[in-house]
């Protein structure tokens, strides 16, 4: 009985201990959370108020007319911080006018008749937009015209200093607290109550903008300005915080210890959003200046070519093999006539002047956007060899690495390229700038036909060019070229055919057509191109002019022509500079390292060497052709992927997010994957496009298959990704074959009533009127019979 009740006196005390400690740890976690709220709520106030105190922490700053409510405009310096719109008599802040809040704004663009461009800042529900008091606890701000109190229209000086403005005002009121604890950490490196001499941020630099230039200490500190823009001066945000603070205090060391120790790990949670990046430690690909560089000349001269006479035997020996109207993608052509690069690398020869592309993205007007994409387009062609030269065909599984640095964006277009199928041949590229705001995907199938004295190489297939801040595709395909002069006369290559670029959201299209010479034609008569610009079926503009020189545009509506597009020497030199992956590090299937020796054979005019280097080359692709087929196995492509509905090729690292200038770093390239370096990870979903039709080419040797990629994605958890993608691939392919089905379904229900209308019409056709009328006369001769056999009956009954 002792030991129960012992035990019962034990758990009792046990339940009184644990409850009352539970009271207390309540209380201590309590206490610590109302700390951390208000050192929050300090921090708050003091980042915003340290942005708008620092010189340094400045977006952007201009002279800009803000219209009065008498509805006549003054001019006045206004100073974006994040957050608040500053503004001020003179550009040395010391006569101040007010200050907008941004986060109660919206902004919209205002139509004006006037010069300029006009936008407006206003509260959706008509309330004030102003603080009470300025940046230094300024009451009444200096004297100018009447300010409205909801709203603020103002206008800038030309279009795109007011779309400059926009960008920014945009960028001030959605990412506010981003941009001021970015600014702040960018702008000063010591305490956060001293005064600023620090360097200005330059953080609009992408906006194109200047920053205000004054560097003067502010008098007051945060504390004072606290005391001066706040009414609630204590630090309770009411008054049962305030009264029953003190019921919380503890005089128990070990429980401010821990309250201590839990304010600590706050701190350093929240100081963690905040710490600058790491120092950029990426493994990417060694890239090297391209040291020689083949443009060639402009005009026929560097398009024709004198055949020796022991070529001339090769050729006639070639011929035999072939007839009228035969794919040449299977005859093996002599090495005289191969320009020593693989035709991947041939296809990189439209980046060049990917800095047009570049001004393209930042474009606003529709037209002008167009125009700037042509232009880029034309620039692709005046670089050619000297002669009549082909490049090699790509070897299935070749592959190939390129980039070029933009040195007024400090930026990096990459392009990469893989033959993803040999027969038929198509080469796969893909070109990303990330950080400008494009990429450019595509497939081309090469096929050549033979006409006698002339053979015409096609390259089928389409370009899709892609602005990823706006959302617009441009369609484009290729022009076909022509060498004629095979049997007799002087061999020379032309470029033919129509090529179109259209931009389905916009409803801008353009149409090129290059002309070959005509059989009378003079020397102006090479390389001709006419071309026209067009919204819908309007013609804006027209285009005329040489691919390889000038080409002239002229207004359809002014009637003005000017200079369109002309590659002088100028123009050349500062075309962008191409780097190419360094030898060493280079895979065995890439093009220079593949075809190393028949190009070196080349360059040392020996025909013969450069032949058994390629014949090694060609025979060891149908050996390994051979192996797979008796295995019954499927070549897998490295970097592309084949879309199982389209048909269509994608690149298996297409990352098309807009650029995000507080969370991507830079974009780099390792092992063909292209990747972006960022602060944060953030998921990152690709959803396959299903809206075009599937294509009725032939599928490729190189079929179906999607392998995860090896490289750890810069964005995200890659298992999740892979998971991910992989579902979104399923669902897409499962809505494509529901889509399939749907189409068939109507297709066979159009059938069926066309089918109906003709067996309608056939029966009428055969019926003849003497078929109704002899219908007719049977019906009156029963009806009579049956009155006869009526009267009868009368009769008889009677």
């Amino acid at each position: 009985m002792s030991h129960r009740s012992e035990s019962k006196l034990f758990n009792g005390s046990e339940k009184d201990i644990s409850q009352s400690s539970s009271k207390l740890t309540k209380k201590e976690s309590l206490k610590v959370q109302k700390k951390n709220y208000r050192e929050e709520k300090k921090r708050a106030t003091k980042e915003l108020l340290s942005t708008i105190t620092d010189p340094s922490v400045i977006v952007m700053a201009d002279w800009l007319k803000i219209r009065g409510t008498l509805k006549s405009w003054t001019k006045l310096w206004c100073v974006l911080k994040p957050g608040v719109l500053l503004l001020y008599k003179t550009p040395k802040n010391d006569q101040w006018v007010g200050t907008v809040l941004l986060n109660v704004c919206e902004l919209i663009e205002r139509p004006s008749k006037k010069d300029g461009f006009c936008f407006k800042l206003f509260h959706p529900l008509e309330q004030t937009i102003w603080a009470t008091k300025g940046p230094k606890g300024e009451a009444v701000g200096a004297i100018t015209l009447p300010l409205p109190s909801s709203y603020l229209i103002i206008r800038a000086a030309s279009e795109s200093d007011g779309r400059c403005w926009m960008d920014a005002l945009e960028l001030a009121l959605k990412c506010s607290s981003l941009l001021k604890r970015t600014m702040i950490r960018e702008g000063k490196e010591h305490d956060m109550n001293s005064s600023a001499d620090s360097s200005h941020v330059s953080f609009y630099g992408l906006l194109r903008a200047n920053n205000l230039h004054s560097g003067e200490n502010l008098p007051l500190n945060d504390s004072e300005m606290e005391r001066h823009n706040f009414k609630d001066q204590d630090t309770y945000s009411d008054k049962s915080d305030k009264e029953n603070d003190h019921d919380h205090e503890e005089s128990d060391n070990d429980g401010l210890g821990k309250s201590e120790e839990s304010d600590s790990d706050t701190s350093e949670r929240q100081d963690d959003s905040y710490i600058d990046p790491e120092p950029i430690d990426i493994k990417e690909t060694t890239y090297l200046e391209q040291s020689h560089e083949e443009l060639g000349e402009a005009g026929e001269a560097a398009q024709t070519e004198e055949v020796s006479e022991e070529n001339k035997s090769l050729i006639w020996t070639l011929l035999k093999q072939v007839r009228p109207g035969m794919d040449l993608s299977k005859v093996v052509l002599p090495t005289f006539i191969l320009e020593p690069r693989s035709f991947l690398d041939k296809l990189s020869d439209y980046y060049y002047h990917a800095d047009f592309l570049s001004e393209a993205a930042l474009e606003e007007n529709a037209y002008n956007r167009m125009k700037k994409v042509v232009k880029w387009y034309l620039s692709g062609f005046y670089k050619k060899p000297k002669g009549l030269k082909k490049p090699y065909n790509p070897i299935l599984g070749e592959f190939f690495r390129c980039m070029w640095i933009h040195p007024r964006t400090n930026s990096k277009t990459f392009y990469i390229a893989e033959q993803v199928s040999h027969h038929p041949p198509i080469s796969a590229f893909y070109v990303s700038n990330r950080k400008d705001g494009f990429c450019l995907s595509g497939s081309i199938l090469a096929k050549s036909k033979f006409y006698g004295n002339s053979l015409s190489a096609i390259l089928d297939g389409e370009g899709r060019l892609t602005f990823l801040n706006r959302g617009e595709d441009y369609v484009m395909t290729m022009p076909y070229a022509h060498c004629k002069g095979i049997l007799y006369g002087t061999m020379t290559l032309e470029l033919g055919g129509v090529v179109n670029i259209t931009c389905e959201k916009t409803g801008y299209s353009a149409t090129i057509e290059f002309k070959l010479k005509p059989f009378l034609g003079n020397n102006d008569s090479v390389n001709q191109i006419s071309g026209r610009i067009k919204l819908g079926k309007e013609v804006l503009a027209v285009l005329e002019g040489h691919w390889d020189s000038e080409v002239i545009i002229s207004d359809k509506k002014t009637g003005v022509s000017e200079t369109f597009w002309n590659p002088t020497s100028d123009m050349k030199q500062r075309r962008l500079h191409r780097y190419t992956v360094k030898f060493e590090e280079q895979d065995d299937f890439e093009s220079e390292k593949l075809w190393q020796q028949v190009t070196k054979a080349i360059n040392n005019k020996d025909q013969t060497e450069a032949t058994q280097e390629k014949y090694i080359l060609e025979e060891a692709q149908r050996r390994s052709a051979k192996e797979r087929k008796l295995k019954d196995e499927e070549w897998t492509c490295k970097l592309f992927d084949q879309d199982s509905v389209t048909g269509e090729w994608h690149y298996k690292y297409a990352d098309t997010r807009p650029w995000d200038p507080l969370n991507d770093m830079i974009q780099f390239e390792k092992d063909g994957a292209i990747q972006t370096k960022v602060r944060h990870r953030t998921p990152m979903v690709t959803v396959p496009k299903i809206k075009r039709k599937p294509s009725s080419k032939k599928k490729g040797e190189c079929g179906f298959s999607s392998p995860e990629p090896d490289n750890q994605d810069s964005s995200g958890s890659e298992a999740q990704l892979t998971k991910h993608s992989t579902r979104i691939r399923k669902k897409g392919a499962d809505l494509g074959e529901l889509q399939s089905a749907i189409e068939s379904i109507k297709d066979t229900q159009e059938d069926i009533k066309r089918e109906i209308v003709a067996l309608r019409n056939r029966v009428t056709s055969n019926s003849s009127p003497w078929d109704y009328q002899s219908l007719q006369f049977k019906h009156y001769v029963f009806i009579a019979l049956m009155v006869l056999l009526q009267l009868i009956i009368n009769f008889l009954f009677k």
